[in-house]
């Protein structure tokens, strides 16, 4: 079951009954797109705001960080990761707000971008649609490759060390021991722990809600009103730079993982390879213009661009491969 199906039946009342528009038109679909992305993603980073608060407050977090950071797990953390962005039904700017709060609980930044990574690359689409659509073995190997890629991002975003590109006002916070001194040392009171989380969550929502509005607007925007045929065209053609041109076209536009699989589909029936189709529609659901608009609040152009990179240079080879592996097999 959905858990967000009340808030797209709300965002279809509002569209629909409220507003009066008709359905299956352009401006229908941008609004329903809009008002449903932003309250989901506005209530996802109220929730994941509070339990990060609560968190924050009674884990060790500093310990977990330090046993992350010295101990030789040989790359487990980063599959744990990986394999927890998968059983998340996110979609990328969804996925975000479970960053943010990892970044603040002091998780290691290349273990958060691993999250990040693996959430709308490798999800429920491409575990329960592709094998039914593709077969099992081209689903294995894309599930396969999603991971390995998502695991390899965030190894390399940690070895360059890019820790201050975080945007350290998303990362102040009070500690346990500040919040009890306020109260003489002693144990603070449960309503006004429940009053300190809200505040906690309410911040991190205020500094980015802005950027989710705005970002969700231009991908409500590109959903309406830009046709996925403009560039099929472009697409067809079997030559190496396909690939990357594929990545180009498709990181502008935006869509959640679910919805991408008939477009994926329907391309691939009129002709384009499929390592191209799949180069096109990752790029939408990992590196959206909404997606990157609201982690520019979370974090400096330098890390930003380090990471569209190499999300970018994972999703080519990953396009490669699979045009590969079909025109020898």
């Amino acid at each position: 079951m959905d858990p967000f199906l009340p808030i797209q039946k709300l965002a279809d009342y509002l569209t629909y009954s409220v507003f009066n528009l008709v359905p299956k038109t352009h401006i229908a679909s941008a609004v329903n797109f809009f008002i449903y992305d932003v309250l989901k993603i506005s209530l996802l980073l109220l929730v994941i705001g509070y339990l990060m608060a609560i968190t924050r407050y009674y884990f060790p977090m500093q310990k977990v960080r330090k046993i992350l950071l010295k101990k030789r797990l040989f790359g487990l953390d980063y599959l744990m990761a990986a394999i927890l962005g998968v059983v998340t039904p996110f979609c990328s700017c969804s996925s975000i707000p479970l960053f943010i709060g990892f970044i603040g609980a002091g998780i290691p930044l290349g273990i958060t971008f691993t999250f990040l990574v693996s959430s709308p690359l490798v999800n429920e689409s491409s575990l329960y649609l592709f094998p039914s659509i593709f077969g099992l073995k081209i689903a294995f190997l894309y599930n396969l490759l999603g991971i390995v890629i998502s695991i390899l991002a965030g190894m390399i975003i940690q070895r360059l060390r890019m820790e201050k590109y975080i945007n350290q006002d998303l990362l102040k916070f009070k500690s346990r021991k500040q919040l009890e001194d306020e109260h003489g040392g002693k144990k603070v009171p449960l309503m006004t722990l429940i009053t300190f989380f809200w505040k906690e969550a309410m911040n991190i929502f205020r500094q980015v809600i802005f950027y989710v509005i705005l970002g969700v607007a231009i991908g409500a925007f590109i959903h309406g009103f830009v046709p996925s045929s403009l560039v099929e065209k472009y697409l067809a053609i079997r030559k190496w730079w396909v690939v990357p041109l594929a990545v180009i076209l498709g990181a502008p536009l935006y869509a959640n993982s679910v919805s991408v699989v008939p477009v994926l589909e329907i391309m691939v029936k009129k002709g384009i390879p499929l390592g191209t189709a799949l180069a096109f529609v990752t790029a939408i659901t990992t590196i959206s213009i909404p997606e990157l608009l609201i982690l520019r609040r979370a974090m400096k152009p330098k890390l930003l661009l380090t990471f569209v990179g190499v999300v970018i240079l994972g999703v080519v080879l990953i396009g490669w491969f699979f045009n590969l592996i079909l025109i020898k097999f």
